[in-house]
């Protein structure tokens, strides 16, 4: 098979519609501009000529080899080796891109959402000025990982009735600013960088409780005094500090995390940084070079298990040790405000509007505040899971009526979207039994996620004079959860930037006493809910109860 000569690589496609196509005419915009492939999802375009073999399904590859070690590993050599069935690669001339994007925090997300998109725009152009630098955060693991695979990695991407690897290409140098810092700020201040892009978290941004830079952090405090930076935002800063002195012309950096305004967000954390350094001048700078639009993403992309890795050598017939593991849903929003050129990811099935805020509200609260409900609820009953949370009805009921009683009703509809049917949408795709999301994964930095999944919708809802009782069981469910150190044979770990505050509760069955020290953080529940008698005595019933029945 020799990709960009023959028509082989088309291999693991089928006709129909991609979700990628579904979103472009369900928002008014014509198709993939591709001859043959949407290459956004891997699957043909309508009109277009289909592959001669269908996607895999579920149950192809139920005996999965043992002997993946000795398998070759995927790169540019090995590519053609592939096998055909199930597998989609990269478009011709992947591996000639140009670097243009430089990612911070190049985790599983990344990989499964913002580069596919990359990927997809350029199949869909042919601009080859859009290859990514990505930039690990905390270790060198997934430099490592793809440094030997020429940046190739594959999705694994499963629904019940679909499996399949899609290989990415897009990745064309991971750095580790422990040991590249200097090669990063060259990166960030090269002139064929047009676009900075960050996944790192919430916590990743190092927030104090009034959404402020935190000044008294260690790690911003060591990057303001100079020296090598150790924060996404003093990273950003620095390499934009260089851009500056270079001369370089004006860049757009993207916040692609689960933040309200994300992108204000991240320009007041920049702003804060400048003002604290007092560098004036490169405050004008970025006002008048760098932009800071907002965007909403969203596609769920577990953890990758051992599992996960046999079967992606099962389909792919190479060993890969960058496979990331997402669903087929994919969803990116984002605003319309650069500074600089950038890919036409439109043309890969991204909506470009005026206006995120209304798109983030109903992903934060519909599905990121559902999602962590069911997190905290279903480990409280042992399932390790959401899938398995999901088949408990009294959980599934919980979801539903959180989103249908509770959010939707004071919610305002973004434009072209039908909240009923995306709340619908999400519990589906939070059954799918092919995803294994792991409760205690989406447990992770609850003091972060809270407030903004969550007590949004409580606050809109006491406004109205309504009680959100729903949304209160999933703060109760969250509280109880920092209280138990096991349900049923689970370990519940306290993974959060606060964890030492909220220990404090564990292993306490006071529910009293627990809602009060939690809800006594102002950080996370400011001052109004604290003092709301209504909000305390119904979290104190329900965190009651869940201790009850553990």
């Amino acid at each position: 098979m020799a990709v960009g000569t023959d028509i082989s690589w088309m291999t693991g496609l089928a006709s129909g519609e991609s979700f990628a196509g579904q979103r472009m005419a369900r928002h008014g915009q014509a198709g993939p501009a591709c001859a043959i492939l949407d290459w956004g999802r891997g699957i043909a375009c309508r009109g277009a000529a289909t592959a001669a073999t269908g996607p895999m399904r579920s149950g192809d590859h139920d005996a999965v080899r043992e002997d993946g070690d000795a398998m070759e590993r995927l790169s540019r050599a090995t590519l053609t080796n592939a096998n055909t069935e199930g597998v989609t690669l990269p478009p011709p001339g992947w591996d000639g891109q140009r670097t243009g994007i430089v990612h911070l925090g190049i985790g599983a997300f990344h990989r499964a959402h913002q580069a596919v998109y990359t990927q997809d725009a350029f199949a869909a152009t042919g601009d080859d000025r859009w290859g990514i630098c990505g930039v690990t955060q905390r270790s060198d693991r997934v430099k490592r990982q793809l440094a030997d695979q020429d940046g190739l990695y594959g999705v694994l991407e499963r629904a019940v009735d679909h499996t399949g690897v899609r290989v990415v290409g897009q990745v064309r140098e991971v750095l580790y600013p422990a040991e590249q810092n200097a090669e990063l700020m060259a990166r960030i201040a090269d002139p064929a960088t047009r676009v900075v892009t960050l996944t790192v978290t919430e916590k990743g941004y190092r927030r104090d409780g009034s959404g402020r830079l935190d000044l008294a952090d260690e790690g911003v405090a060591a990057d303001l005094a100079g020296g090598e930076p150790v924060t996404a935002v003093g990273r950003l800063v620095r390499g934009l500090q260089a851009r500056q002195r270079a001369g370089a012309e004006p860049v757009t950096v993207v916040c692609c995390d689960n933040l309200t305004s994300n992108g204000r967000v991240l320009e007041r954390l920049v702003g804060g940084f400048c003002t604290a350094l007092g560098d004036d001048e490169l405050t004008g700078y970025l006002a008048s070079n760098v932009s800071f639009p907002c965007t909403m993403v969203d596609r769920i992309a577990p953890a990758t298990t051992d599992a996960d890795r046999a079967l992606g050598r099962e389909i792919l017939g190479l060993r890969d040790e960058g496979l990331v593991t997402a669903e087929l849903f994919t969803q990116w929003v984002i605003e319309d405000r650069f500074s600089a050129e950038r890919p036409a990811w439109e043309r890969a099935g991204a909506q470009l509007t005026d206006d995120v805020e209304p798109f983030e509200n109903m992903k934060l609260r519909i599905l990121n505040g559902t999602h962590s409900t069911l997190a905290y609820a279903g480990a409280l009953r042992g399932y390790p899971t959401i899938t398995r949370t999901m088949a408990d009805p009294e959980l599934a009921e919980l979801a539903r009526e959180l989103i249908t009683e509770d959010v939707i009703p004071v919610l305002a509809c973004p434009p072209g979207e039908d909240l009923a049917a995306y709340g619908a949408e999400v519990l589906k795709r939070f059954s799918n039994p092919a995803l294994a999301h792991r409760t205690t994964q989406i447990a992770m930095d609850g003091s972060q996620k809270i407030p903004l999944r969550l007590l949004g919708t409580i606050r809109d809802n006491l406004a109205a004079g309504c009680t959100p009782r729903h949304a209160l069981a999933g703060v109760a469910a969250w509280m109880a959860y920092l209280a138990t150190g096991e349900a049923h044979g689970l370990a519940l770990p306290i993974d959060d930037p606060m964890a030492d505050r909220l220990a404090v509760v564990r292993g306490s069955k006071d529910a009293r006493g627990i809602v009060g020290t939690l809800l006594g953080i102002e950080e996370v529940f400011g001052t109004d809910l604290p003092g709301n008698a209504l909000v305390h005595d119904l979290l104190v019933d329900d965190v009651a109860e869940l201790l009850a029945r553990i």
